[in-house]
C-alpha cells in the first residue's frame, strides 16, 4: 500500500470540511414528516432535503468484490490476441476506472490500433467471458464489506454505479449474498459515458429517486463509496461526498476524496455520517 497502517482514529482522514447545516435544522427535521417502506426499511425525512446523509452508491470492482486482479488478466489474455503487451503495473496506472470498453478503446489507440466498433465489441465479449469464468472459480469479497453493507441498507436506500456489466456484478452479489441489500443497479450498459464523467453516480441516483417521486434525494445527499481516482473525481463532480478505500490505491494516491479509509472494516457509517454531515 506504500504506507503504514493508522490507528483506529487516524483511519479516516479528511480531504475538506463542510458548512454546517442551518441552526434549525433539528427542530425542522423533528416536525418533518417520515415515509417509511417494509420492503426496504427507507426512511425519507425533511432532512434529505437539507442535504443529511440519505443513500450510499457503492462501485463495484475493487470496493465490494476483490476483482481487479481478475479483470487484470482477463484484459493481458484479450488484448495478447491483438498484440498488445499489459503489465500489472501498465494497469493499475493508467486503466484502472475504465468501464471495459473505455479500457480497450485506450489501449488500442495508445498502441496505434484501429478501435472501431465491431473490435471493441469482439473484445468486450472475450474479456467478460474470461472474466466470469475467473469469478465462478475465485470470489472475494473484501473484508467489511458485508458487515458496512448491512448498516447501511438497514437505514439507507442503497446503489451501486459500476464500469463492470450488470451480468458480472448479479452473478457475484448473489454469490455473496448481498443482492437483496441493493435496490438499484447502474451498470455499463446503462450509461454512454464512464467515470471519471458523472454519468454513473448521476444515473444510479435517478434510479434510486424513481420510486418515490415528490421527495428525491439531492447529490449532496449522496456518500459515494470508490477505489479508483476517476471513481473520486467522478462522484465529486456528481455534487456528491467520497469515502475512498485504499484496496487498489494508496491513501496518499486518493487525497481528492472527503475521506479515506484503508478498508471498509475500519469505517462506521454511523461515524462517517457525522464527520461528513456535521451538524450543530
Amino acid at each position: 500500500m506504500g504506507a503504514g497502517k493508522a490507528s483506529s482514529v487516524e483511519v479516516l482522514t479528511l480531504a475538506a470540511r463542510f458548512s454546517f447545516l442551518s441552526r434549525n435544522h433539528h427542530s425542522i427535521a423533528a416536525s418533518a414528516l417520515c415515509y417509511t417502506s417494509p420492503t426496504l426499511h427507507l426512511h425519507y425525512s425533511l432532512s434529505m432535503i437539507m442535504n443529511d446523509l440519505a443513500a450510499v452508491i457503492f462501485d463495484f470492482d475493487g470496493v465490494i468484490a476483490d476483482t481487479e486482479p481478475l479483470h487484470f488478466l482477463g484484459f493481458r489474455r484479450t488484448l495478447a490476441e491483438v498484440g498488445i503487451t499489459l503489465s500489472e503495473s501498465d494497469y493499475y496506472a493508467n486503466y484502472l476506472g475504465y468501464d471495459d470498453r473505455g479500457c480497450f478503446i485506450a489501449a488500442l489507440e495508445t498502441h496505434g490500433q484501429p478501435s472501431n466498433p465491431a473490435v471493441i465489441a469482439r473484445l468486450m465479449a472475450r474479456k467478460a467471458q474470461a472474466y466470469l469464468d475467473s469469478i465462478r472459480e475465485d470470489l472475494i469479497i473484501f473484508p467489511g464489506v458485508r458487515e458496512f453493507v448491512q448498516e447501511a441498507a438497514a437505514s439507507h436506500p442503497l446503489a451501486i454505479a459500476s464500469g463492470a456489466l450488470r451480468r458480472e456484478i448479479e452473478l457475484i452479489l448473489e454469490q455473496a449474498g448481498l443482492r437483496k441489500q441493493f435496490s438499484h443497479i447502474t451498470s455499463a450498459e446503462d450509461v454512454t459515458r464512464g467515470k471519471p464523467d458523472p454519468q454513473p453516480f448521476l444515473h444510479a441516483l435517478q434510479g434510486l429517486n424513481r420510486p418515490h417521486r415528490g421527495l428525491e434525494i439531492s447529490p449532496g445527499a449522496c456518500l459515494v463509496i470508490e477505489d479508483s481516482i476517476p471513481g473520486i473525481r467522478a462522484g465529486k463532480a456528481a455534487g456528491m461526498k467520497v469515502l475512498a478505500v485504499a484496496n487498489t490505491h494508496t491513501v496518499q494516491d486518493l487525497h481528492e476524496a472527503h475521506a479515506v479509509a484503508h478498508s471498509l472494516s475500519q469505517v462506521r457509517l454511523s461515524e462517517l455520517h457525522e464527520r461528513l454531515w456535521p451538524t450543530v
